[in-house]
């Protein structure tokens, strides 16, 4: 990193309250009319990703938004229940287990050695619907998840460059600053080549959230204990708990959730009064979040704009 760089951090990292409220309301500026269209995804926490990813600059962050909102409204990632894509999750090359880590984020298990379909559009979706799960279960005021990569089984064609490319996308440019940490854990040397074909695809912030865990080496597994509460943990991690994979409560779990995103999206379109408030670009999010009604399922009242843009949105 060059000395005009690390400064550049740095002054972007001390922003003050009253100059990223500044560069907020010109990326919704920039964006213009289509935010409407999708209010929950342009509050002030969710344009303060976007400018977080992409170093505080409003015209990348406003190009980044606006592509999303482009692609959300056609993809319609909120939309995709379990029943659309409950035959990829059968070997559970990705979930949500029942544990967080330390700091109450959510967990995705992703394990390339279960791929168990050749469908690229079949995978990428079943990605979203993961993404879109694990964000709707963030703990109140949390924003970033954790990814936790198990090797097991783990080959070469388990490797696609069309699916990494894909994956990557869609990661980094419609669900900026979602990552917290990253484990690869136990990585083969045959990783080693397909880390070479990765990594090219990830940005160098992404890149420096991975860490490499072996089984057997203890001073990488320490980061295992520093992240997560070991009586949670799968035994499978080198945790404490027997617990694992089980599709069919899985299924139940996800079946659920669809049932709870579907009871919020419903009542926030329900009231015109409520849609009105939201859509209004020149109000805050945090005094527009404070209209709605409480989340179903039990969860805190919505009283901040972070916590209505992890419910459901990106």
């Amino acid at each position: 990193m060059s000395s005009k760089q690390l400064k550049t951090r740095e002054k972007d990292a001390s922003l003050l309250p009253e100059e990223e409220q500044a560069k907020i309301d010109d990326v919704r500026k920039l964006i213009g009319p289509i935010a409407d269209k999708l209010p929950l995804l342009c509050t002030d926490a969710s344009i303060s990703r976007y400018l977080r990813a992409r170093n505080w600059s409003t015209k990348k962050a406003s190009k980044m938004l606006k592509e999303t909102l482009e692609w959300r409204l056609q993809y319609k990632p909120e939309k995709i229940r379990w029943e659309d894509i409950a035959h990829e999750a059968e070997t559970g090359k990705i979930y949500r287990p029942n544990y967080s880590d330390k700091l109450g984020r959510p967990v995705l298990v992703m394990r390339p050695g279960f791929q168990n379909t050749n469908s690229t559009s079949g995978q990428i979706k079943y990605l979203v619907y993961c993404m879109e799960n694990a964000i709707m279960n963030l703990n109140q005021y949390q924003e970033q998840m954790v990814w936790l990569v198990d090797f097991q089984g783990f080959a070469m064609a388990n490797v696609s460059v069309k699916v990494t490319r894909e994956t990557a996308h869609i990661l980094q440019d419609h669900y900026p600053e979602r990552l917290g940490l990253g484990i690869l854990y136990n990585p083969p040397k045959i990783f080693e080549s397909a880390w070479t074909i990765v990594k090219p695809f990830l940005e160098p912030k992404t890149c420096k959230k991975m860490k490499f865990v072996y089984s057997d080496d203890p001073k990488s597994l320490k980061i295992m204990e520093e992240v997560f509460d070991l009586d949670k943990l799968d035994a499978a991690f080198c945790g404490r708990s027997t617990g694992g994979f089980d599709y069919q409560a899985y299924a139940q779990q996800m079946k659920e959730d669809d049932i709870r995103k579907s009871n919020f999206l419903d009542s926030s379109s329900a009231s015109q009064s409520h849609r009105s408030y939201l859509s209004e670009p020149h109000r805050s999010g945090a005094r527009a979040v404070t209209q709605l009604q409480r989340y179903p399922g039990g969860r805190s009242s919505c009283c901040r704009t972070s916590e209505i843009s992890k419910l459901a949105w990106p």
